[in-house]
């Protein structure tokens, strides 16, 4: 039994219940059009439970900017001071900045306490995709999801090979999650990131996130179910949704977005 089972579990029940609403609606419970409702109804229900932690995490984003010229001056008062009477003063003072401009110590919790949900959703998909039932998915809803298709494409199928249709639809879904991943990072995730005093391999980094970002998505197209794909893209729309509305209202103080906006 895995950690993630429970997890897994709800994912499953939300897919069942959707995918049960969509068929009383008079949809074909074997189309791929069908499983797919049920697959974005995943994103969008997860997203909305998660919002929470975004705000929260939008938050330290911006307490973390305020803060950091205070603590680059304190950094710099206490330079070249090593002893244990200055380490103590040094932390002391900057426990007392992070609590003046509200900077959690737990502020990478938010990214933190999404990656189970994000594993859990990869499991279930990649479990369902092989026929293998996930708490309220039972046979009968795991063989109906393994006879939907996409174009012709089966929805457990996995990799760019197996024809002209298979290539283009994996790589269809592969090539869109890519591309909105890259524009997410490259135009809206980068321009709101705070770059001043960053060191210069650091700057390179974060130049090439969003090209590993896209190219991991693309290398990834040939291993995982068209489902996982589809998921992607779905998932993908949200962020990139989600990191549009933060660029443009609500920019990290000091960010190339910030000052774009100050000056509008």
């Amino acid at each position: 039994m895995s950690v993630l089972d429970p997890l897994s579990h709800a994912l499953a029940a939300v897919v069942a219940t959707t995918h049960a609403a969509v068929t009383a609606l008079g949809a074909d419970p074997d189309a791929g059009g069908t499983w797919l409702l049920s697959i974005a109804a995943v994103v969008v229900l997860v997203r909305l439970a998660l919002l929470p932690l975004v705000v929260r995490g939008v938050r330290q984003a911006h307490a973390a900017a305020r803060a950091r010229p205070h603590l680059k001056r304190l950094s710099e008062k206490y330079a070249g001071r090593r002893d244990p009477d200055s380490m103590r003063a040094f932390l002391e003072e900057r426990r007392q900045l992070g609590a003046e401009h509200g900077v959690s110590r737990l502020g990478c919790l938010p990214t933190l306490a999404q990656v189970p949900v994000w594993m859990a959703l990869y499991h279930l998909l990649a479990h369902v995709s092989a026929g293998t039932t996930v708490g309220a998915l039972t046979p009968t809803l795991v063989a109906s999801f393994g006879a939907a298709t996409v174009l012709g494409v089966p929805l457990a199928a996995h990799g760019y090979g197996g024809g002209g249709a298979h290539l283009a639809v994996v790589a269809g879904l592969a090539g869109t999650a890519a591309v909105i991943s890259y524009v997410t990072q490259r135009h809206l995730v980068l321009p709101n990131t705070v770059t001043a005093d960053l060191p210069e391999t650091m700057l390179g980094v974060q130049q090439l996130v969003p090209l590993l970002s896209a190219g991991g998505m693309l290398v990834a197209g040939g291993v995982v179910p068209v489902a996982l794909l589809a998921y992607w893209v779905c998932s993908s729309l949200w962020t990139c949704g989600q990191a549009a509305v933060i660029h443009r209202w609500f920019p990290t103080p000091g960010s190339p977005a910030a000052l774009r906006l100050e000056r509008e």
